[in-house]
Order: structure tokens, then C-alpha cells, then sequence
């Protein structure tokens, strides 16, 4: 176990490494995602073996173990990413503005990496791949932070990706992985003289403590509280699919559905035909008393009256609240006050209402009569994605390739002075 100074002297080695791979060119890069991307395949088994041993130790009736899963499946469609990766355009090294000033002077403005970046996640050993891949796309070092119940996963994935830089010529610091260690957290936190941007991916406590302890700037990304309205003009028989897929799919991640808010017209009938796929996935309702009382009425089983903490709650289960409305005003307004501003849906055939609700309410995507399931870098065609920002500044959305750069103005002249 590394101690403060151990682990500091290890971040100013993958500060001083970062150089090399900020000055590599966009072949050099493409050659060690590629390299990773044969390593993955031909080592399905012993990444498959190390996740077993991390499986081992996790409950198997949590929904969240299914982000902590890997099968030869998703390991092939890891490796596919980074082919996909490699087909996008170089972010860094890009020219964005080039002039001459009266004054003579040559200006241009360029993209470059951001130099070393800290990503803080739980549980999920396929943004190991996800984020080494795009930070190396990119030109920029990596420091990773799993979680405890990933650490075999994520130290064997470390592994293959420190074999493919290393075969092309560069140091195995360039991507770093931490121990689970909780007092290590802190010091990457701190770490101002090795660390550039740090982004946490991951539950609503692991945001809080990083925006409230951390003096590395940081992109908040993970926690999503997603809500669904089935507007009075709805066709139901888009909406219950919809809803279905937005909840039961992956429930365990950030763009599942939360809430269903309903217009009171809707109300009946939607809960009726929504009852078999939810009883299928024994889907736990916390419903208001409009909705509790035609839900108790109709027998369903797993029906829970909603506290106030049901709403604005990020479930990661077979678990959703119900909120009924009486019009799309009141509907903006709950989300408004609710949304984690992630993902928002309307589910409406009135092009008018439908474009208010879009204009309206405040969030990184918002869908008309789509899953809020489809928020996904992968998806968006922008190749892997380090996580979905939800606030304002720099990235917002799929937190993906091309927003891993910062800006440098480069000014050449022929002796100038400033009078």
C-alpha cells in the first residue's frame, strides 16, 4: 500500500510521462488503441477469471451487479470501441482560429490535451477501458480510481493496457491506477501541481464529497434522477414501450427512468397497460396518492406509498415513483424542481406542447417520444464516453473525445516589443 509521498511521487511521474504522449502523433496513438484492442480479445479468459473474483464477493440479487458484470460479450464490444475510437478525428493539435494582427504578429489558437486526468468511479470495470482509451486518443494521461469491487478487473484491464503502451515505446505511467485505498482519495483531490481536471463518475455521495473536498478543478458526471412525462395528448402505445424500456433494461445506470410523471387524463389506462412488464420485473412503485389508489385498486403487488424522498431519488433498481399532474406546466414544473438535469422525456403527439417541454426544461439531453436509455456517448456516434456531464461549464452530455482538450494560443513574431 502506497503512502502520501509514495503516491505523490508516482503522480509526478505520470505528469512527467503525459509530455511524451502529448507530443505523439495521432497514427502513434491509433497504434496503441489498436494494440489494446488485440490484447482485449486475445484475453477474454483471464479478464473474464478476474471478474469473477471480484463477482465472488458481491451480492447476486443487487442490480448494481450488473454493472460490475464482464462477459466475453461486453469485453468484444469494449474492443470494438477502441476501433471506433480510432476512426475519430484527433481532438488535439486541431487549429481553431489562425490570423495576422495589425501589429504583426502570427496568432493561433490550438487544441491541446488537458494534460493528466483524475477519474473517480465505482463499480464499473469497463470505464477502465473507456477512459485509458480516450484520454490516450486524446494525448493525455490518465490517473484511475475504481472502486474496491472492481479491483481485480480493473488491475488486470491496467495491466493490457500498460503491455500496448509499452510495446509502442512509452511508459506504463501514462495510465495509472490507484489503490482502493479511501485516504488516497484525498490526495488526488489535492494533488494541484500533478493533476489537471478530476472527474467523478458514480453515486450522488461520491459527486458531493468531490465538489465539496477537491482543489483540482472537476466535471461532475454520473448521478442521474431522469424523468419520463406522458403528456394528456400521448399515444400509449408509445408511451408504456418507452417507459418499459427506459426502466427495465439496465436499471442500474445513470439514464434509467426515475419518475414517470403523468397527466391525470392519461392516468387509468396507462397504468393498466404498463402493470404486465412491470410485475414481470417485480418493478417496485412509489406512487402518489392519485396514482396508490388505482394502483391498490388494481392489486398491484409491488406498490409503495411515495414519500417525499421518493422524488428526486436516483433508484439504480427495479424501482420508479409516480407523479400525477393536471397539465404540462405543473409537469415542467416537478421535474424542474426534481431533475438532477441528466435526461428528460415527453411523450407527446402535439408538436407544440412537445417543443415548449423541450425548450423548457434544463437538462444535457432531453427526448421527445424516446428512451431516456439512449444518452450514451456510444450511441451519440461520438465513441467511448468517460461519463455524462450534467453541469454547465466545458462539457455537457456525453463527456466524450473531443471535449478532452483545453485551448493554447501559440504567437510567433520577428523581435517584437510591446510599446
Amino acid at each position: 500500500m502506497e503512502n502520501t509521498s509514495e503516491l505523490l511521487a508516482s503522480l509526478a511521474a505520470t505528469r512527467h510521462a503525459a509530455i511524451s504522449l502529448a507530443m505523439a502523433s495521432s497514427d502513434q496513438k491509433n497504434t496503441i488503441l489498436s494494440d489494446l484492442a488485440l490484447l482485449l480479445e486475445e484475453n477474454k479468459l483471464g479478464i473474464i477469471q478476474a471478474n469473477a473474483q471480484d463477482l465472488a464477493n458481491y451480492d447476486a440479487n443487487n442490480p448494481m451487479r450488473d454493472r460490475l458484470l464482464l462477459t466475453e460479450e461486453r469485453i468484444q464490444s469494449l474492443a470494438d470501441s477502441l476501433r471506433d475510437i480510432m476512426l475519430l478525428p484527433d481532438p488535439s493539435g486541431q487549429v481553431i482560429l489562425e490570423k495576422q494582427l495589425k501589429n504583426g504578429l502570427h496568432l493561433r489558437k490550438l487544441a491541446v490535451p488537458l494534460g493528466v486526468v483524475g477519474v473517480i468511479y465505482e463499480s464499473r470495470p469497463n470505464v477502465t477501458i473507456d477512459v485509458a482509451a480516450l484520454c490516450i486518443r486524446s494525448g493525455n494521461a490518465a490517473v484511475l480510481r475504481g472502486g474496491t469491487d472492481a479491483w481485480n478487473s480493473n488491475s488486470f484491464l491496467v495491466s493490457l493496457i500498460h503491455q500496448a503502451l509499452e510495446k509502442n515505446g512509452f511508459s506504463k505511467d501514462l495510465v495509472r491506477l490507484l489503490p482502493t485505498d479511501r485516504a488516497h482519495v484525498s490526495t488526488l483531490l489535492t494533488a494541484i501541481k500533478y493533476i489537471d481536471v478530476i472527474i467523478p463518475r458514480g453515486s450522488d455521495a461520491l459527486i458531493q464529497r468531490v465538489r465539496r473536498e477537491s482543489l483540482v478543478p472537476t466535471i461532475e458526471t454520473g448521478a442521474g434522477v431522469c424523468h419520463t412525462y406522458v403528456a394528456e395528448t400521448a399515444d400509449l402505445a408509445k408511451a408504456v414501450p418507452v417507459v418499459v424500456n427506459a426502466k427495465v433494461t439496465r436499471p442500474s445506470v445513470c439514464n434509467s427512468l426515475d419518475t414517470i410523471v403523468i397527466h391525470a387524463s392519461k392516468l387509468s389506462r396507462f397504468l393498466s397497460l404498463i402493470q404486465d412488464d412491470f410485475i414481470q420485473y417485480h418493478v417496485k412503485i412509489h406512487a402518489d396518492p392519485r396514482s396508490y389508489a388505482l394502483l391498490k385498486a388494481q392489486a398491484y403487488p409491488y406498490l409503495f406509498e411515495a414519500s417525499e424522498e421518493d422524488f428526486g431519488r436516483e433508484f439504480l433498481d427495479f424501482a420508479c415513483s409516480i407523479k400525477v399532474v393536471d397539465s404540462t406546466e405543473e409537469a415542467i414544473l416537478h421535474i424542474s424542481n426534481y431533475s438532477s438535469r441528466h435526461s428528460e422525456a415527453i411523450i407527446s403527439e402535439d408538436a407544440e406542447e412537445a417543443n415548449y417541454f423541450l425548450q423548457a426544461i434544463d437538462a444535457a439531453a432531453v427526448y421527445w417520444n424516446a428512451s431516456t436509455r439512449f444518452t450514451d456517448g456510444s450511441v451519440f456516434e461520438l465513441g467511448a464516453e468517460i461519463g455524462i456531464s450534467t453541469q454547465k461549464l466545458h462539457a455537457r452530455g456525453p463527456f466524450a473525445l473531443e471535449k478532452l482538450v483545453t485551448e493554447k494560443w501559440v504567437l510567433v513574431g520577428n523581435g517584437h516589443v510591446r510599446e
